[in-house]
């Protein structure tokens, strides 16, 4: 490990954080991102359900948000497997990248340990997606607690915070789901370490760009948008 490789983990960290706090709202933008805006339509969605007593249509979707964050938890638990089957193979893959040009030679001990931080990495994604699977069971649950329209002339303001209670588990149960995502992104970066830490830092760079583009200059977000944001 040389003061580069620390270097460019310290960049990795730094751009992971800062994509973090902007695309959450954590700080202040002039451009709304992706993720902000469809955590407006969550709640317009949730408190739409006030007005029909067919909550099956709302629980099929969480279901279908459920579908797709197990999918991934699935995912990163064959790729933490990989890592560890990599541990093992250790000699056999030093040498393949020892023939390579313009690899960086580290040693055992530095190959391990950039393993070991691709691990976690993925593990921290499966944690993240299966407590968002955990919520999206919980928010499905809460759907259902949401008074029927009968109720709803008796009680309104009661029925409206059952209803918001489902918002915000459905949007927290998002943001697991886009942390645990943003980790899967950020570990294609992190494979530039193997080559060399300069490669590292580039292809984080790359990744950074492509997800904030995504966040704030993409067509998805240009569909969401209405007068009231710029």
């Amino acid at each position: 490990m040389t003061i580069v490789d620390y270097i460019a983990l310290t960049v990795f960290a730094l751009l992971w954080t800062s994509y973090n706090w902007a695309t959450d709202g954590k700080v202040h933008l002039k451009r709304i991102s992706l993720t902000r805006l469809m955590m407006d339509n969550r709640r317009r969605w949730l408190m739409n359900s006030l007005n029909r007593d067919l909550k099956m249509i709302d629980t099929q979707i969480v279901a279908g948000l459920q579908a797709g964050t197990a999918f991934f938890a699935s995912t990163t638990i064959f790729a933490l497997g990989g890592c560890f089957a990599l541990l093992g193979a250790t000699d056999q893959v030093q040498a393949i990248m020892g023939d390579l040009p313009y690899v960086f030679q580290g040693g055992r001990t530095a190959f391990e340990l950039k393993v070991g931080g691709l691990a976690c990495l993925f593990a921290y994604s499966f944690f993240k997606f299966a407590w968002s699977y955990r919520l999206f069971n919980y928010c499905s649950i809460l759907v259902g607690s949401i008074p029927m329209m009968s109720d709803l002339i008796q009680d309104r303001a009661g029925a409206e915070r059952a209803a918001e209670r489902a918002v915000k588990m459905n949007i927290l149960a998002a943001k697991n789901f886009n942390a645990g995502l943003r980790s899967v992104f950020l570990s294609i970066g992190y494979l530039g370490w193997f080559i060399s830490p300069y490669v590292f830092i580039a292809l984080t760079i790359f990744v950074i760009f492509v997800l904030a583009r995504r966040q704030f200059y993409s067509e998805a977000r240009e569909a969401l948008l209405d007068d009231t944001n710029p």
